[in-house]
């Protein structure tokens, strides 16, 4: 027969400290003087899953009017790996930011 373990107060901390989520991060494209709407949504549709033409657009729209925009927001691994890929296509990027 099993017993179960009893939950100390420090078993408790540990088991809630594995259920902590990964950190998301922000990936966030800043206005510039330099590229063109059509390369901003060029570079979002073709890097960022699942994003299409017409919210790209959208995107581009919000970075040109706000100054900048949240164009993915997720998994730590893969915030850096959209920023990384972006900032290589010439697009101006923002630090990532923990949400």
């Amino acid at each position: 027969m099993s017993t179960t373990p009893t939950l100390t107060p420090e078993r408790t901390q540990k088991r809630e400290q594995l259920r902590e989520p990964y950190p998301h991060f922000k990936v966030i494209v800043l206005n510039d003087e330099v590229n063109t709407f059509q390369h901003v949504v060029d570079c979002l549709v073709r890097h960022i899953p699942g994003m299409v033409p017409d919210r790209a657009w959208e995107l581009a729209h919000r970075i040109d009017g706000q100054g900048s925009a949240v164009v993915w927001s997720g998994p730590q691994e893969q915030a850096e790996h959209y920023h990384q890929l972006l900032g290589a296509e010439g697009l101006t990027m923002a630090p990532l930011e923990r949400t």
